[in-house]
Parts: structure tokens; sequence; C-alpha cells
């Protein structure tokens, strides 16, 4: 679904909207999206899927935000899938005011009918081929599938770090090895990870669930809650996004740094094995407060927004224009594992590809 448009007319702020003189009114949007929003429409609250506090930093924008406009975000805890289900079975009666996840699910919400258009202030630096040219669904920022492993454990169990997806299947890995089920857009990730790294495609996914039939002999666990038995060492190793590794690594005080490893992982033979991910969000139709919606959604696509991910070791949309913490890992190692795919045309199979390998592996 890239994008076909060329830039409207109109300006793109790096900054968060400010109030229109002494009025309580905000100009927001990009181009032939551009509007002006009124501060006395906006709730208390403001329902938004899968912003997730755990994730990304969302904790800090979330009270920037309410800080600054005071609109207080709900926290709600779904995966991208739980979302898409959520909006379908409320189809009639929609809660949430947009939708903040997985890319592709958020296409799959825009062909469902669920989304409208609405290009925020920003638009205008997002690469076209992750946004959609009617403004439907627009990427927000990006992250890639990689392992965190405990340092300390591998070093008592004389395990080297892993490069590839071949050196997980070693016994004394799978024994404690957590990862997440297709349905959710990281384990979806994940999944096309391996399988690309083993000689897969979407036409061919036997090698992943070859693979996940194996870890799962040996051991592996396919769950949601792993990071505190990860903390506790009851898992060694967790496969998730590269941000999620550096994140815990480096913010979270129950494990010391220095026992935190992060690994981007390839192919024994030379295949990428590393899926680059975009995640995004998208204005959702027939639903309360649209107004700050917009504003939330400007919020997050500028500088300052933007800048916000990365204290949580989160690659922006808009990256290029920031600069990026030593932390991160190194981009030989990107350029040695990552790889992306037909976006569009992952949407269109995504369903069938999830069914074909959580019932071929059991999940």
């Amino acid at each position: 679904m890239a994008s076909l448009a060329g830039c409207n007319t109109g300006s793109s702020t790096d900054q968060p909207a400010t109030r229109n003189g002494n009025s309580e009114t905000y100009d927001v949007g990009y181009g032939d999206s551009r509007t002006t929003v009124e501060a006395s429409a906006f709730p208390d609250m403001l329902y938004f899927y899968c912003v997730q506090s755990g994730w990304m930093n969302w904790p800090s924008l979330m009270q920037s935000f309410n800080d600054t406009y005071g609109v207080a975000v709900h926290d709600d805890d779904r995966s991208s899938g739980e979302a898409l289900q959520h909006m379908r079975s409320h189809a009639n009666n929609m809660t949430h005011s947009g939708y903040n996840g997985g890319y592709t699910y958020g296409i799959v919400a825009h062909n469902d009918g669920f989304t409208q258009a609405y290009k925020p202030a920003g638009w205008d630096k997002v690469p076209e081929s992750l946004k959609t040219d009617d403004g439907h669904v627009t990427a927000t920022r990006r992250v890639t599938t990689a392992v965190t492993y405990r340092k300390d454990l591998y070093e008592e169990r004389g395990l080297e770090k892993p490069t590839t997806w071949k050196d997980l299947l070693q016994p004394e890995i799978m024994q404690d090895l957590a990862l997440q089920t297709p349905q959710a857009a990281v384990g979806l990730a994940t999944a096309l990870s391996v399988n690309n790294a083993r000689g897969g495609t979407m036409d061919d996914l036997q090698p992943v669930i070859d693979y996940y039939n194996r870890i799962q002999d040996g051991g592996a666990e396919f769950t949601d809650n792993f990071l505190a038995q990860f903390s506790r060492g009851e898992y060694a190793t967790f496969i998730r996004y590269d941000y999620s590794g550096l994140d815990l690594k480096y913010n979270n005080t129950e494990v010391p740094e220095e026992n935190v490893g992060v690994a981007l992982l390839g192919g024994e033979n030379g295949n990428q094995g590393a899926l680059n991910m975009p995640y995004g969000y998208a204005l959702l139709k027939n639903t309360p407060n649209p107004g700050a919606a917009k504003l939330f959604m400007d919020y997050v696509l500028s500088l300052e927004g933007q800048r916000q991910f990365l204290d949580a070791y989160v690659r922006p949309i808009r990256s290029a224009e920031l600069e990026l913490p030593d932390e991160f890992i190194v981009p030989a190692e990107y350029e040695r594992t990552e790889f992306q795919v037909d976006y569009g045309q992952l949407v269109e199979r995504q369903e069938s590809i999830i069914q074909e390998i959580t019932r071929g592996a059991n999940i």
C-alpha cells in the first residue's frame, strides 16, 4: 500500500499545535486534512486502540500530551490483532477514536471500512512506502525482529552470542525460549523472519512451521507474558523487537545492563532474518472525539513526540531528522540481517498466513 501521492500544499509543523491566540482552538492536519479543532469538545479521556503503556515509551508520550492539552489517553492494553477483533465486534457502536499498532493491521482495518482519511501534521515527512496515499493509515515508527538473551546465563551454559536462527536450536537455548504467536504483530514478524532466514516465502511457510515444531519439542513456549520471567532468569531468551531488548537493557533496573544482550539474526546460508515492521495509526470513523484524536495524532508525529520514542530505543519514522543514541544496534548489523516485505501483499494474505502457521505448528 505505498503512497502514490505527491506532497499536498499545506504546512507541516515540527512542533505540537499551539492555541490560536486567546481562543480555545488548534489548527491540525496536513494538506487537505487541515482543520481547526475546538478544545471545548475535548474529553477528559481519549480512547485509542493499542496505545499500550508498556511499549515504546508510551507512558511518557501520553503524559506529555496530557500535560500540554489536558487530555488523558486511555491505556488500552491490547495487541494489534485484539484491537482488530474488538473493532469488528463493535462495528455498530465504535468505542475508540483511533487505532495505533501494527501497520498491516491498520491496513486491514482500513480495508474493513473502519478508518477515515486524516493526514496529520508531518505527514509529508513519512516515507511514501509507509503511508497510504489516501491518508487513512500512517506509520509513526519502525522496529525490527530481534532476540534478547541473558548474557550471564549464556556464559554459565557455555553459549555464544546467537547470530543466526539456527543458533537458537541448541537444546540449552530452546529449553527456556519464549516468543509470541503470529496473531500478534510482533509474533507475525517473528514467524516471517524465521521463514525468510530459512529459505521460505509467503508462498512457502513450511520452513517456519518445521522450525516452530522443533523448538516446541525442545521446550520453547508461546506466551505474551515473559518479561518478568526473563528478569527472574526463568527464560534465558525471548524473541520480540530490537527496541524491546534495548529498552529492557538500558531502562530496567531488575537485570544489570551487562547481563542483557540483543542480537539481530540472519540465516545460516546468508539469508536475511530480521523483518523491519512498521507501526502506525489511523483515525476511526463514526467514533467519539475526532478532534482530540486528530490533535493526538499530530502530537505523535511532531518531532517532540517522535523524539520520545528514542528514550525506549524505538526508531521513529522521522529518525532521519533526529540524532539516534549510541546504544542503538550498529548499522552494519541491520545491513546484514534486515529485510522488508511487500506490505500490501502481506495485508492481503495475513490471515491465511497466520492460520497456516498456527495450524501447522499446533500453536
